[in-house]
């Protein structure tokens, strides 16, 4: 009958819409870290067999109560070190007040961030996202937006080989590095319009940009226009090696900009809030980019990025160009002011001027004592990377293995460098401690290689 088939469809209605029990977790345990990642956490990165439960200053400590030198800083990001009361008390008061709101209100703390970006920069505008690559991102698509509006439908962002500038699919195919595009690509290409130089080639540069800027036929007869939109580069390369930008690179690549309408952009992700010891990385070349990007140590350890313009690149996105859900809400940016804050009340980048000489000298004498393993030191700032040579008998990674052995956090920058960016509050005496474990690290492997 019709009433036993509606009591039917109800009871399966009814028992399908019960609530499920949810498991909480609280209930699962934390007793096998790995093995619970190795379940439950995508294998996207190659993780050293390493816990880490806490951390105070530059000192982290893990799972069995071992305590190490952070001289990663979360790659660049911990600039503050690790439970930093000022940054800790910024966050806690926000948090307990009001962590996040839309962007369709006016948010204080994101109005002051931008306002101290724009006193102690080239930035007339700041975007505010959540990462280095959504900045670059938004980078790429104001230079595509602004070299639209001269009538280019073809826009190309020239970048350099070996550069890193995100994850994302625009920053990806941004990064001059193959072995990051390969099995993203379409027809074998990633996104279009990237063109890669030498970094530090000025006259690859310039013959690139001259072949850009001229229309092929084929597309002439399409009503398309080729030009340059951007040139797109890392003051300092990080990822490619620890490799500082030449001025004369930078300025052939701000004249081309200038010549053909198109932005000069900063990446500044790694190297800026002072790594490199002035605020920006541009800083130490000599030139003004129309854009920069910030991101890692921004939020000192807090998701924030931010994308900085000036002069008519501040102009070029109107509302609903772009948007980001998360950029600029009110815990983010605290942290980002609570970073700034301390920078200017304890003259940090005095104490990453000296420290980086410091480190960068205390390397250069390593590298005189084991010439067979060591070659160049390379870096500003906090950002210093020391080269291990081809035949050395052991790679970078080895060697950031030997010293996380002996209780010293590096990581490597490429095959043959190993990377030193410890937080910019690093003391004297931490500096000399990691260059004595380190070459501590350095003399075993050199002993193994010789008995081996």
């Amino acid at each position: 009958s019709s009433s036993s088939s509606s009591s039917a469809l109800f009871a399966t209605v009814e028992a399908n819409s019960a609530t499920k029990t949810l498991i909480p977790p609280s209930s699962l345990t934390t007793e096998d870290v790995p093995a619970q990642f190795e379940d439950n956490v995508y294998k996207t990165y190659g993780r050293y067999p390493l816990t880490i439960v806490s951390g105070s200053g530059c000192t982290l400590t893990d799972i069995n109560d071992k305590t190490y030198l952070d001289f990663v800083a979360g790659i660049a990001t911990c600039a503050l070190g690790h439970a930093n009361p000022a940054l800790t008390a910024a966050i806690t008061k926000q948090i307990s007040t009001l962590h996040h709101i839309s962007n369709l209100y006016y948010i204080p703390q994101q109005g002051q961030l931008a306002s101290w970006i724009v006193s102690n920069s080239v930035a007339d505008k700041v975007f505010f996202c959540n990462s280095g690559a959504e900045a670059n991102e938004g980078a790429i698509k104001l230079a595509r937006k602004k070299a639209s509006e001269r009538g280019v439908t073809d826009p190309v962002i020239v970048t350099a080989v070996q550069s890193f500038h995100g994850r994302t699919l625009a920053a990806l195919s941004a990064t001059g590095q193959p072995k990051y595009h390969k099995g993203f690509g379409y027809g074998g290409s990633m996104v279009q319009g990237f063109e890669y130089v030498t970094y530090n080639n000025v006259e690859e540069l310039e013959k690139i940009v001259q072949e850009i800027n001229q229309t092929p036929d084929d597309l002439k007869a399409q009503g398309r226009k080729r030009g340059l939109a951007a040139i797109m580069l890392e003051p300092l390369q990080g990822e490619g090696g620890i490799i500082p930008g030449q001025p004369e690179f930078f300025t052939t690549a701000r004249r081309l900009c200038d010549e053909s309408s198109a932005i000069l952009v900063s990446d500044e992700v790694q190297i800026g809030m002072g790594r490199s010891g002035t605020l920006w990385g541009y800083e130490q070349l000599g030139v003004e980019p129309d854009v920069f990007t910030s991101a890692k140590a921004l939020g000192g350890g807090v998701p924030i990025g931010a994308m900085c313009a000036r002069g008519e690149a501040a102009s070029v996105f109107g509302p609903g160009d772009h948007a980001s859900t998360y950029g600029g809400n009110p815990l983010a940016c605290a942290a980002g002011l609570a970073v700034a804050q301390y920078l200017s009340d304890h003259d940090i980048l005095k104490n990453v001027e000296e420290r980086g000489e410091q480190l960068a000298a205390g390397l250069e004498g390593l590298a005189g004592r084991y010439p067979e393993i060591m070659g160049d030191v390379r870096g500003w700032g906090l950002l210093r990377g020391i080269e291990i040579k081809d035949g050395a008998g052991v790679s970078a990674g080895e060697l950031v293995g030997d010293a996380m052995a002996e209780g010293l956090l590096l990581v490597p920058a490429g095959p043959s460098v190993v990377r030193f960016v410890p937080p910019l509050i690093v003391t004297k005496e931490e500096i000399d401690a990691a260059l004595d474990i380190f070459e501590l690290a350095v003399a075993k492997r050199n002993d193994d290689l010789k008995s081996s």
